[in-house]
């Protein structure tokens, strides 16, 4: 959650190395991603292209594996570039059930689809490397520092991808499990403030948003949580995020020790955010701000310190902007635009490009625990987000400098605002048809996969991450999913 490396949610939780980059660096107030779910988010980094032009539509859909990313540029320009850790912006990955989860959004039925949200503590007071496969892959990027960067003569790029913060996966949710526990070592929970934990104010489960509603449900939310629940849920998200930020710590003091920092642009980001109990809601898949809202900071030679930048960027700029560090010409047909003009210390002598930021960020949304395709456009203190057609769906409107919770839309008191906004959104992108294309791709693909198992259909699509409540009525969901297709 991007609102954690700033004031005032950063009160919850010590994170030292991300107050260093803050110190000696940049921090953007309001980062996006464009697709608040891994390899759609990944595939949108890795091409500066929105998700529509991508169409990774889920987790199961990224970028075709030969697709040119930054990195493949910067490698063709003389960098030697390396990768570790999570990269997942290809096609072909996560679980069976999150692929037909995301195919069968719009069949009228709803299922449980993840685990209750829950905590649990493991280790001592001295116990620091949980995420253990993490922590061996920054291990990794360690050494590739220590023992190949230093002695390169030529520029590196070096990319690590964690996996956490990231609830863990939670074995009572059956097929692949659904990843649903909070889990952190008491070392790591005394970093955090108890005390200045916010409990999310909730709407009653009948004025919710259908879309909200239907999410809640499928993320086995709807149930009763008391107070404690909620906030050791958020508790032990801030303790993840404190151990993320220690292995920053460890690439930090790996360029220090190896005397390259002071020569070495560090962006530090995330794909999407964690609702953490916002909205009645764990995980991502959403455009509230817990969610879509990520951190990003910049630092290094060149690039302002103490600086805090209010313009709204997304993910799509991290591709420019690494160009621009490298001189490498960008393509025309990029969604994003450089950062640098923003972070650089001579950017206030510097003539303005013809190709200006624009004053909005896009986001989209077309995977699994929401019943529609959401778009979301973020520009001034505005928050548009609208779903499917444009008219199935009520739209949502958020004043974020009045209501920074997103407690109270206001669409239907703005009408003049929603409809200069979506005037706006449909310039960028001709929603109700991506919509419609999604729809169709969603009902192929999963008559495809039905085919592909034949009689044993039935037997497999009962046992899903959805079997506890697929089971009880299984009949009933077979023939809403005929009545669908």
């Amino acid at each position: 959650d991007g609102r954690l490396t700033f004031f005032p949610g950063n009160q919850t939780v010590a994170l030292p190395f991300i107050n260093f980059m803050k110190r000696h660096g940049t921090v953007f107030l309001k980062a996006y991603t464009n697709s608040p779910i891994c390899c759609p988010s990944r595939a949108a980094m890795w091409s500066g292209l929105f998700t529509h032009l991508t169409e990774s539509w889920n987790n199961f859909k990224g970028l075709d594996p030969d697709y040119v990313t930054w990195m493949d540029l910067l490698q063709k320009h003389g960098y030697h570039t390396k990768k570790f850790g999570k990269i997942d912006y290809t096609s072909g990955h996560h679980s069976v059930s999150n692929r037909v989860e995301a195919w069968t959004r719009d069949v009228d039925f709803l299922l449980r689809q993840e685990g209750r949200p829950t905590v649990k503590l493991t280790g001592n007071k001295t116990h620091i490397r949980v995420m253990e496969k993490d922590w061996q892959n920054t291990d990794k990027a360690v050494n590739w520092i220590k023992k190949e960067a230093v002695n390169f003569t030529q520029p590196f790029v070096l990319y690590l991808g964690l996996n956490l913060p990231h609830p863990y996966p939670s074995p009572s949710t059956g097929e692949n499990f659904g990843s649903s526990t909070f889990l952190t070592s008491p070392y790591w929970l005394k970093k955090v403030s108890y005390e200045a934990i916010k409990i999310p104010k909730w709407s009653s489960l009948s004025e919710m948003h259908p879309v909200d509603y239907y999410s809640s449900y499928t993320k086995n939310c709807t149930g009763e949580f008391t107070k404690e629940e909620v906030r050791n849920i958020r508790a032990f998200y801030y303790a993840m995020c404190a151990e993320t930020d220690a292995m920053l710590g460890k690439i930090i003091s790996a360029l220090r020790d190896t005397r390259l920092l002071k020569r070495t642009i560090i962006i530090f980001t995330a794909d999407h955010g964690e609702l953490a109990m916002d909205h009645r809601q764990f995980y991502k898949m959403s455009m509230y701000e817990g969610s879509s809202h990520v951190p990003l900071l910049v630092m290094g030679p060149g690039i302002k310190q103490r600086q805090q930048i209010s313009n709204v960027v997304s993910l799509v700029d991290i591709y420019p902007t690494m160009l621009d560090i490298a001189r490498i010409p960008a393509q025309k047909n990029l969604s994003g635009y450089s950062l640098m003009p923003l972070l650089s210390e001579e950017a206030e002598n510097e003539v303005p490009t013809s190709k200006t930021r624009p004053p909005w960020v896009l986001s989209e949304f077309h995977g699994c625990n929401v019943n529609s395709s959401t778009y979301m456009l973020r520009i001034d203190t505005w928050k548009y987000i609208t779903y499917s057609d444009g008219n199935s769906v009520l739209p949502q409107l958020f004043d974020l400098s009045a209501d920074p919770d997103e407690l109270e839309n206001i669409a239907m008191k703005f009408p003049v605002v929603v409809q200069s906004l979506d005037k706006i959104l449909r310039s960028i992108v001709n929603y109700p048809k991506v919509s419609s294309s999604v729809q169709e791709y969603n009902k192929r693909q999963f008559i495809s996969w039905k085919q592909s198992l034949g009689q044993n259909y039935s037997n497999v699509i009962a046992n899903l991450r959805w079997h506890q409540d697929w089971l009880k009525e299984p009949k009933r969901y077979e023939d809403a999913i005929d009545k669908w297709l």
